[in-house]
């Protein structure tokens, strides 16, 4: 099973989203958000904006092929 962890850490006077796939993989936001949930909640949107990222969880094999 693949693995997508979203997380927010403080950045300036804000918060800013990562998204971390299993692999190694990690794609931080530019912005920061005032909020944690804020931040979690940009970070899942971004996901969701790159379908060929989740599909490729589900392929078998090494992450990344």
């Amino acid at each position: 099973m693949g693995e997508v962890k979203l997380s927010a850490t403080p950045k300036g006077n804000g918060y800013q989203a990562t998204i971390a796939f299993e692999g190694g993989a990690k794609i931080s936001s530019a912005e920061t958000y005032p909020s944690k949930a804020e931040a979690i909640t940009a970070a899942a949107l971004k996901l969701l904006e790159m379908p060929e990222r989740l599909e490729a969880l589900d392929r078998p094999g090494p992450p990344g092929e």
